[in-house]
């Protein structure tokens, strides 16, 4: 028998290891190697609106997102941009981590968040000792590459109104009927992320009244998806979802 499992067996699963294990994308990484990664982590929980990194930061740690959102912001001067929300189980800009290089963008709770830290010289120690992790990363890597891709696509290809319609589908994906929205960011955020004024984001936002959506506030109803999607058809071009297939 082997090493692995027996290491895997005699080691108590702290809940560092728990949250590696929960990690979808990282199903065909080996026992060993979680392990040598727990040895290295800790789990941080962090209130909405709290700053996870600054941009121009160094990390320290990969960061891996297992229970709330985050937001990427871009900053410059006084002036910041909604880049891209974070979802479990994604890392936060592991290019940076992998390169030893500064955060490009800052990272701020969007809604209660847990997150799993694994300590940045374990991690790229473990990436280049082990090739199913670092299999992993790439197709990873890869995933959030295609995701922008489809994000700027969006932004060059559609106007105003197919943007926030294209936004507003994709947080009702499964909805039938009626679906009701709540809003998790401010909408000056949203406009920015959609690539427009926070004035043209409200007034866009109006316009889709004559498609059956009720703004009020950050909540928002639409009262026929069926005729929503006809109007604002799926492309699965820029709206479908990649999964990171295990290598």
């Amino acid at each position: 028998m082997d090493a692995e499992p027996r290491l895997a067996e005699a080691v108590p699963h702290s809940p560092a290891r728990q949250a590696l294990d929960a990690i979808p994308w990282l199903a065909p990484v080996g026992a060993v190697t979680r392990q040598r990664l727990a040895e290295q982590s800790l789990i941080h929980r962090l209130p909405a609106g709290a700053m996870v990194f600054e941009q121009a930061e160094t990390p320290a740690f990969a960061l891996f997102l297992i229970a709330g959102s985050l937001k990427l912001v871009g900053v410059r001067g006084p002036a910041e941009a909604v880049i891209e929300a974070v979802r479990p189980f994604d890392m936060a800009l592991p290019a940076a981590v992998v390169t030893g290089q500064p955060y490009l963008l800052r990272a701020r709770v969007l809604e209660e968040a847990q997150i799993l830290l694994v300590g940045a010289e374990r991690f790229r120690a473990e990436l280049a000792r082990d090739n199913a992790l670092c299999s992993a990363v790439l197709a990873h890597v890869s995933m959030q590459l295609r995701r922008q891709m489809r994000a700027a696509k969006s932004f060059r290809m559609r106007n105003a109104e197919e943007r926030v319609a294209a936004y507003l589908g994709g947080l009702v994906l499964a909805a039938e009927g009626s679906a009701e929205i709540a809003l998790t960011m401010d909408k000056s955020e949203i406009a920015a992320h959609l690539g427009m004024t926070r004035e043209t984001f409200s007034r866009t936002l109006s316009g889709l009244a004559a498609q059956g959506v009720k703004v009020d506030g950050r909540k928002l109803r639409i009262a026929d998806m069926a005729a929503f999607r006809a109007r604002f058809p799926i492309d699965p071009f820029i709206d479908g979802a990649d999964q990171a297939a295990p290598r």
